[in-house]
């Protein structure tokens, strides 16, 4: 029997749409909101906005078993192929999708290469109950990922958006950004939820057992995620009140390129680590791994580098409005994928 996604998380498509227009609304029909919202401010840093930002990423970092993470060594195929179409295939994908699409769009090209350069360690785990994938594998995956991101992304992000659009031509993006930047901002919105999740997982374990954790505290904290994606949306769209009429093609041009990354990402995973010899549910995990990105992280960076106002914020919130029915359409397509090509 197929898993089915709950209430909240199968509606969070329509939750993102909500949140667009209560935020736009906000911005649009009463006077000085904006104004009210920045005066939350700590220098660049919008503190109430911070916080929920922070808050989005404790979750799915509370429920990552890094005790899993040398299992994955066990199948040093797979993990080579999952580390490379992942970090090194999947970023310079996006990198080429986003310049191709949205060159005369940099602020959002921007913030398309930013969601790019990680890979999704949240929603990744829902991709993988509701296709039956390898539990212990995604776990190990998103453990060995997370990582990744605490101690590289900044490197990366400092790769892609320094050295390489300029290598390619592409100029007069005037971004003017240091890496200390870019590794101070992930930092607070990763290194901190991150640190905070690995002390509460080992604390409440010890002190209060693992079925208390896995039962009582993980259903507690896991809709913290999507209550702190919404209200960031709304934060961020209530200061863009004026852009109501743009807003449609804006969604299509980031969408576009969106699409074909989760597309390109899935099936060239999936047809790999078939071809180097995984059951369906490895493949499954893995291809859900490499085809979903961070749009959590992608937000913070964006809003803490560029400012809640940005194009590249405004291009991390489109992420996750695209990539839920995206994904929902490849778990079908992976059952498909395992009658046509596993007999089950």
């Amino acid at each position: 029997m197929k898993k089915r996604l709950g209430f909240l998380d199968r509606y969070l498509t329509l939750w993102i749409f909500l949140a667009m227009l209560i935020g736009v609304g906000i911005g649009y029909f009463i006077p000085n909101s904006a104004d009210f919202i920045n005066s939350f401010s700590s220098g660049t840093t919008n503190v109430p906005l911070a916080i929920g930002l922070i808050l989005m990423m404790y979750p799915p970092l509370t429920k990552i078993d890094f005790s899993k993470v040398p299992q994955m060594f066990e199948k040093p195929k797979l993990l080579s192929a999952s580390f490379f179409i992942t970090w090194i295939v999947g970023p310079f994908l996006m990198f080429l999708l986003a310049t191709f699409f949205l060159k005369d769009y940099p602020e959002y090209m921007t913030g398309l290469i930013i969601i790019g350069l990680a890979p999704c360690i949240a929603m990744v785990i829902v991709w993988n109950e509701l296709a039956e994938g390898n539990r212990e594998l995604t776990a190990g995956l998103i453990g060995i990922n997370s990582l990744l991101q605490v101690f590289f992304f900044s490197l990366y992000a400092y790769f892609y958006l320094e050295i390489m659009l300029p290598f390619f031509g592409i100029k007069g993006l005037e971004l003017n950004i240091t890496i200390t930047e870019i590794a101070t901002t992930v930092g607070i919105y990763l290194g901190i939820p991150f640190v905070l999740a690995v002390m509460s997982r080992f604390a409440i374990k010890k002190y209060l057992g693992e079925k208390f954790f896995n039962q009582k505290f993980i259903p507690f904290v896991s809709p913290m995620t999507l209550i702190a994606l919404l209200f960031t949306i709304v934060v961020m769209f209530s200061l863009k009140g004026e852009m109501i009429i743009d807003l449609p093609m804006d969604v299509v041009r980031i969408a576009i390129p969106l699409v074909i990354f989760f597309a390109i990402m899935f099936f060239l995973m999936f047809f790999v680590s078939k071809r180097i010899g995984a059951d369906y549910r490895d493949a499954v995990a893995l291809s859900f791994t490499a085809s979903g990105n961070n749009f959590e992280l992608a937000i913070a960076v964006s809003i803490g580098v560029f400012g809640i106002n940005s194009g590249q914020a405004f291009a991390g919130v489109i992420g996750p409005l695209v990539e839920v029915p995206a994904l929902i359409i490849l778990v079908n397509v992976a059952f498909l994928l395992r009658k046509r090509y596993f007999n089950k």
